[in-house]
């Protein structure tokens, strides 16, 4: 962690919300008049898509496991030295990985290939992470140790399935019964290196489907917001500006379900990451802006006389 330059981290698996949570933090900065280093997750992944492809077959063939999850498929290490320089200098390095034809036209690449690696912008407030891997910690690596605000975004399994279901099968043409063995074959890694990250988080926010979520496999419609409520769990109230009177009466239909836990309409998911995490970023700021000034006091030369 770093006073001088925060690192804040939005992790979870994909279509899980982690999108909404940056589209917060994004309108967040805007309105602070804040300058972040925005990173994609999907860039430390090991291998572009054309060789991803490769090695899952090889790995199938094998009967080993592999996964965009695990270890064999990320660059953890990478990941972990670029929270841990930007926290210790305001620097590091990181690249994009091009989903769509749009994106990889504008630098001349192919869909599905990384750019090249590049250093972060100068001159940032903060870093903000969006990815699979945020709060990772392996007897390898630990990514959390450098994370100064860590949010998890995690719908019930039965939903997180329903979404990637459909997502795979209506936008990438794959069948239900490949989707449903791409799944099976994540499970361990998911088991492994993705549910343990939930206990490190400072916020968890997990959408909870108010229909019948029961079999996914046949479920012909995503849960929309409105048929949703989110559970939103803080591991240690007192270490964030959390006034949960306050919340409850500014977002309407919110109840508390524990003494650290705060239930609220899926439709207002968006407004309520906004009331929670605007104060915590505000604090977080000041208190760089103290280190700052103290180091400034530090590093002056004594006055002559």
């Amino acid at each position: 962690m770093s006073k001088l330059h925060p690192v804040i981290a939005v992790t979870g698996s994909s279509g899980a919300g982690t999108s909404t949570a940056r589209l917060a933090f994004e309108h967040m900065f805007t309105r602070m008049n804040l300058r972040a280093a925005i990173v994609e997750g999907d860039s430390f992944h090991a291998y572009d898509r054309e060789t991803m492809a490769q090695q899952l077959h090889r790995a199938s063939v094998r009967g080993e496991r592999f996964s965009h999850f695990g270890p064999s498929a990320n660059l953890f290490d990478k990941l972990e030295e670029l929270f841990r320089s930007y926290g210790a200098s305001g620097h590091g390095e990181s690249r994009r990985y091009l989903h769509t034809d749009a994106e990889a036209c504008a630098f001349g690449q192919k869909a599905g290939t990384f750019t090249p690696w590049t250093p972060l912008p100068t001159d940032t407030d903060l870093l903000l992470y969006e990815g699979l891997h945020g709060g990772l910690v392996t007897d390898r690596v630990n990514v959390a140790q450098h994370v100064d605000l860590l949010i998890g975004l995690v719908p019930t399994i039965n939903l997180e399935w329903i979404q990637k279901i459909h997502r795979d099968t209506n936008e990438r043409g794959y069948s239900p019964e490949r989707v449903k063995e791409t799944i099976l074959r994540r499970m361990h890694d998911y088991v492994h290196y993705m549910v343990p990250q939930f206990s490190q988080t400072d916020i968890n926010f997990q959408r909870v489907p108010t229909v019948d979520t029961s079999n996914p496999f046949i479920a012909r419609d995503i849960p929309t917001q409105d048929e949703s409520f989110v559970v939103i769990r803080f591991k240690n109230p007192r270490k964030w500006p959390v006034h949960f009177p306050e919340m409850l009466a500014m977002v309407q239909g919110s109840f508390m379900s524990r003494r650290n836990t705060i239930v609220v309409p899926g439709g207002k998911m968006g407004m309520a990451m906004e009331i929670i995490l605007m104060p915590i970023l505000e604090q977080i700021m000041r208190t760089r802006d103290n280190a700052r000034r103290r180091s400034r006091k530090k590093i002056s030369p004594p006055e002559t006389r």
